[in-house]
């Protein structure tokens, strides 16, 4: 095989890298049904409390130190600070604020939490343009869009070979957001998805550690400079997402090209975003809820509980087996910890990811007793779970679809009551209700 050879290559891929740049330049303002546009205010009003609710934490707190040793401009606000910063930093700290929880949006078809990059490269341009709400909103939809429809391009491929979808697919949502708000012809914005395209960001060896939020943080700071670049002259290649060589093949084998053209402009993404009720991986949730169920249907306590046998998916292993984490961001990724912290608390909030709670002996020893097992024949979105008692008791409870997925959706009344939760803390309950209002109704 020579240096030229071309593996598995497609070399009849459509021009789907002008096609999105003429969608998302083109396409009319607000042109979708009003479930739609309740979806992304609901995405807007999320990220918002995500990034709110973790901007004083240790990674946002260490990554804005960094950042302050450049002297930035005060172009741009961080969310819940009063330090102001250049939009393209603002666009990183807001992006790591908004997934340090590991609570935000998750597009559940391919595992993408869309907004972390894409609302804050938006949010902080738009400071910087003094953009209008509608404006805003349009450009978050349509930016959305391209992110998980690239996402259903490649995934699972490209998410099994330890990429960081979010990050990898979210520069190029953050790319062609920005350069909607910046109102750059077609042609600048398949140059802006063309930088964009040639710096993907994010590998899975980073979960449970610092360096996962940096992936959105990092995948906004560089999709808004990219259509920056692009506003300026900067030239990449017209066919930068689908040539033999260009981002999309590179990364994934799977390059399923109906899933960016089919439907476009018709059927939206968006519309699929789901909300986490609890502060951790996606594949946790559905073992989660069936330990709060199964532990407020029976009135139990900790001291009761003999052993907790779960069936899951191989996924939930591999993505969230730590079985001993020591710190918050290792509990994240335990099923262990989260199942043990579920039957004890009743719920699975920030808090119970916290260092104490993570490294307090009483979960440490329920964690212990939660036995998992590989169960291939049930779905990556489900969990069996069967709870044995000191009494000699059984209880099962089989959870098909866990609250916050689609089928089982958080309503308005749930998804303020979180947002509250992790923003009332830093700002204050007034504010903090202030936020909510803004985020929910912004550029109606």
């Amino acid at each position: 095989m020579t240096k030229n050879t071309i593996v598995k290559a497609d070399l009849n891929a459509p021009a789907v890298t002008e096609i999105l740049a003429h969608f998302v330049i083109n396409h009319p303002s607000k042109g979708w049904s009003d479930a739609v546009d309740e979806q992304a205010h609901r995405t807007l009003a999320n990220w918002t409390g995500c990034a709110i609710g973790a901007s004083r934490h240790e990674p946002v707190e260490a990554a804005l130190r960094a950042v302050m040793m450049l002297e930035p401009a005060p172009q741009a606000s961080i969310l819940g600070r009063t330090e102001r910063v250049d939009i393209a930093n603002a666009a990183l700290i807001n992006g790591i604020s908004s997934h340090t929880f590991d609570y935000d949006d998750t597009h559940l078809k391919t595992i993408i939490h869309p907004a972390g990059p894409v609302a804050s490269a938006l949010m902080a341009l738009s400071e910087l343009l003094d953009s209008s709400g509608r404006e805003v909103m349009d450009a978050l939809v349509l930016g959305i869009e391209v992110s998980c429809r690239v996402g259903n391009c490649i995934y699972p491929d490209h998410y099994d070979r330890g990429w960081h979808i979010t990050g990898t697919t979210g520069i190029l949502g953050a790319a062609a957001a920005c350069s909607r708000l910046l109102k750059l012809s077609a042609e600048q914005t398949q140059m802006a998805l063309g930088i964009a395209a040639s710096q993907p960001v994010g590998l899975r060896e980073q979960f449970g550690t610092m360096t996962k939020p940096l992936h959105p943080g990092a995948a906004a700071k560089t999709g808004l400079m990219a259509a920056l670049m692009a506003k300026q002259g900067f030239t990449a290649s017209a066919r930068a997402l689908e040539a033999p060589r260009g981002l999309i093949q590179v990364i994934s084998d799977k390059c399923d090209w109906k899933e960016i053209t089919e439907g476009l402009g018709l059927d939206w993404e968006s519309a699929l975003n789901t909300y986490k009720p609890f502060a951790c991986g996606i594949v946790i949730h559905p073992s989660i809820d069936g330990c709060v169920q199964l532990r407020n249907q029976h009135n139990l306590k900790p001291e009761q509980i003999e052993e907790v046998r779960l069936k899951v998916h191989s996924l939930v292993i591999e993505l969230t087996g730590k079985k001993t984490p020591k710190k918050g961001l290792e509990g994240k990724f335990s099923v262990y910890h989260s199942c043990a912290a579920g039957l004890i608390y009743g719920k699975a909030g920030e808090h119970e990811y916290s260092d104490a709670v993570v490294q307090d002996p009483a979960v440490i020893a329920l964690r212990d007793k939660v036995k998992a097992v590989i169960d291939d024949s049930i779905g990556e979105a489900a969990a069996d779970i069967t709870l044995l008692t000191k009494d000699g008791k059984q209880h099962h409870i089989l959870i098909e679809h866990a609250i916050g997925s689609l089928e089982r959706p958080m309503s308005n009344e749930q998804l303020k009551a979180k947002f509250m939760d992790q923003v009332a803390a830093v700002i204050g309950q007034g504010p903090a209700d202030q936020a909510w209002q803004r985020a929910m109704n912004f550029g109606r």
